[in-house]
C-alpha cells in the first residue's frame, strides 16, 4: 500500500486522536515518558469480569507518531484479553503504524506499547485469582 496514505492517517490520528482522554475508574494506569524527545503517554484500560479491555483511554503530549501510535495501539486492544495484551507485541504496533520510521522515530512509535505493557504487567495474572496456577 502507498505509504502516504499511512502518512496522512498518522496526520489525522494527531488531529483527531482515537480514545484520548483518562478513565474515570481503570483497573489500571501508567504513564511514562521518552526522555530523549519529550512525549508522554499515560494509558488507562478498564477490564471486564473475564479480563478482556472494556474500556481504554490514553493522554500525553509528543511528536504526531508517538501520538498517532497510542490512537492505534489502543483501539486495537480493546476486547482483547489481559494475556493477549501482554502478548502484543512491537511489529504489531510497527504493522499498525504502516510507515518505516528511523531508529529515534521508532522509539516514539513503541512509547504507547512500552505504558501498556507495565501497566499490564503490573496486574495481578487473573489465574492466580482462580487458583489455577
Amino acid at each position: 500500500m502507498d505509504e502516504s496514505i499511512y502518512r496522512e492517517q498518522i496526520i489525522d490520528l494527531y488531529e483527531h486522536p482515537l480514545n484520548h482522554g483518562q478513565l474515570e475508574t481503570a483497573d489500571w494506569s501508567y504513564e511514562e515518558d521518552n526522555p530523549l524527545c519529550g512525549d508522554v503517554i499515560r494509558i488507562d484500560v478498564k477490564l471486564d469480569e473475564n479480563q478482556r479491555v472494556a474500556d481504554v483511554a490514553w493522554s500525553g503530549d509528543g511528536c504526531a507518531i508517538s501520538q498517532a501510535a497510542a490512537s492505534l495501539l489502543t483501539d486495537e486492544i480493546k476486547g482483547k484479553t489481559l494475556e493477549e495484551v501482554r502478548n502484543f507485541d512491537k511489529d504489531e504496533l510497527l504493522e499498525l503504524v504502516g510507515v518505516k520510521l528511523s531508529m529515534a522515530r521508532v522509539k516514539c512509535a513503541l512509547l504507547s506499547l512500552k505504558v501498556l505493557k507495565a501497566g499490564a504487567y503490573g496486574m495481578p495474572d487473573p489465574n492466580e485469582l482462580r487458583g489455577n496456577k
